[in-house]
């Protein structure tokens, strides 16, 4: 898995390779943000993740994970908080997600 030294390197890394849709956490599943498409955690897999602590702050941290639906029909990128600005989810992304937070 290639490492990166910033989410922004990442980010633009991860665009040119295919992976431009973004999404969003919505609570038991993921939102396309320009379309409005949302897939339940047994529509995706996650394909790589990347963590990132801020650097003067280690609560301003985020793990970048490298999203692809079953049908290939839509890759991307999803940035959630960790820690105390964890975001919110049920059981099911839970552990879907938390399966690469090791």
């Amino acid at each position: 898995m290639r490492t990166y030294d910033n989410l922004v390197e990442a980010i633009n890394d991860l665009r040119a390779a295919g992976h431009t849709t973004d999404f969003n956490i919505a609570f038991d599943q993921i939102k396309c943000t320009s379309t409005g498409i949302c897939l339940l955690p047994s529509q995706f897999d996650i394909v790589a993740h990347h963590r990132f602590e801020g650097d003067t702050d280690p609560s301003n941290s985020s793990v970048l994970y490298v999203i692809e639906s079953h049908d290939h029909a839509m890759k991307g990128v999803l940035i959630s908080a960790y820690g105390m600005y964890g975001d919110s989810l049920n059981d099911e992304m839970i552990r879907k997600l938390g399966v690469h937070e090791r």
